[in-house]
């Protein structure tokens, strides 16, 4: 489970890759692929495992104002559970 102390980072299968012919950042893992909207991609990036989800959804509340915090916490919270389902995020206490 994904919790706002959580320090999420990529599984190790998994590789963030920008794609010049769609400009777009795309993960990589074993025979597939996802294709990042500019938001995902943005949350993708600062799972590093040095930062905490708390800390995430601070700097991406300043990037996203006037979002209202809490609503950006519950996305990233979602998409973060996602992909922690799928296998490719690795959550650290």
């Amino acid at each position: 489970m994904i919790t706002p102390d959580a320090r999420p980072r990529l599984a190790p299968k998994v590789r963030l890759r920008f794609d010049a012919k769609s400009e777009r950042f795309m993960l990589l893992y074993p025979e597939r692929g996802m294709e990042l909207n500019p938001t995902a991609a943005d949350i993708v990036q600062l799972c590093t495992g040095e930062l905490t989800v708390a800390e995430i959804v601070a700097q991406l509340a300043g990037k996203y104002a006037p979002q209202p915090r809490a609503t950006i916490e519950r996305e990233v919270l979602a998409f973060l559970a996602s992909l922690a389902d799928r296998g490719l995020l690795r959550s650290e206490p």
